[in-house]
């Protein structure tokens, strides 16, 4: 390529950077005008807020609305009547009631949602256009004992959400899994955990472990899971458990070798003699709700 042609060829690269840089040039300034004039009349798109609140109606309507039957099963997992009726037994008699942030509806809904499809929290924020803490706050709402609280059994344990503890079931296994079926006291059970709420309700059931399993262990298994035991993340939030667990932020336990069970208070008369005995028996009196619960449980269903 002699000098004549390298010449050519780079003025020819030249007027094609350059109207490439002209056309770059071209489509910023009228991106720049469109926004300027947009703005000064009130129309930009960006950075504006937009109002999610008709939209957050469509996709609920979609859903218990006009979508009719056919979609709230499909979504829901029920008709309109029964999700109507579930709305209304969780508002009278569970509580449920609105917030002036998110109807009961929607809250319902929600769940009903995550449960039926797994779905995923993203997932659910794009459907009801709702932020990812928002989502969390009412799928795992929970209702910890307030600081005004007078009920004497749980008034000295502010923001406790219940108890939880585990309980044996027998069971009929192969005789090849016998030995890890056998608790220590030679029955070949399963160790179910259950987890309560202040008002006696189940708030957790993890099955199907060995008896010969500890309580500590089962525990671990059920707070790493990833559909397992969620203690909201709020600050003072815990559950009540007995000496077989380990102490912790979440989870809170009696001083081990001071009395404890209510038949060493009860034998005796005794009075709590310091402040670990007068907080083993408070712990102990709102504990036991739990073993309340597992009692009503297995009277109710003979065959547990």
């Amino acid at each position: 390529m002699d000098r004549s042609e390298q010449i050519k060829l780079c003025v020819g690269y030249y007027w094609i950077m350059r109207i490439q840089f002209d056309t770059l040039m071209l489509l910023f300034l009228v991106t720049l005008y469109m926004y300027i004039r947009n703005r000064r009349r009130g129309h930009t798109s960006i950075g504006r807020r937009v109002n999610t609140l008709p939209l957050r109606r469509d996709a609920l309507d979609n859903i218990i609305g006009e979508g009719g039957d056919r979609n709230c099963i499909w979504e829901l997992r029920m008709s309109l009547n029964e999700f109507s009726t579930l709305c209304e037994l969780l508002q009278v008699q569970g509580g449920l009631d609105e917030d002036g942030h998110v109807g009961i509806g929607e809250k319902v809904a929600t769940f009903l949602i995550i449960l039926a499809h797994h779905t995923k929290n993203c997932n659910v924020q794009v459907l009801f256009y709702r932020s990812g803490e928002t989502i969390s706050r009412y799928f795992y709402k929970a209702d910890p004992v307030p600081q005004d609280c007078v009920d004497p059994r749980w008034k000295w344990f502010k923001g406790c959400l219940g108890a939880l503890d585990g309980t044996y079931l027998d069971v009929t296994v192969p005789k090849s899994d016998k030995s890890r079926y056998r608790t220590r006291k030679s029955r070949i059970s399963t160790n179910v955990l259950g987890v309560y709420n202040r008002n006696m309700d189940f708030v957790y059931v993890l099955s199907g472990w060995e008896g010969s399993a500890s309580d500590s262990r089962i525990l671990r298994d059920a707070i790493t899971r990833h559909n397992g035991l969620k203690i909201p993340v709020v600050l003072g939030c815990y559950y009540l458990v007995d000496a077989g667990y380990t102490n912790g932020r979440e989870f809170l336990s009696p001083y081990r070798n001071v009395r404890y069970h209510i038949n060493k208070w009860i034998q005796g008369h005794w009075a709590p003699q310091n402040r670990l005995e007068l907080f083993n028996k408070k712990h102990f009196s709102a504990r036991n709700v739990i073993e309340q619960c597992f009692g009503l449980l297995k009277k109710r269903w003979a065959i547990l």
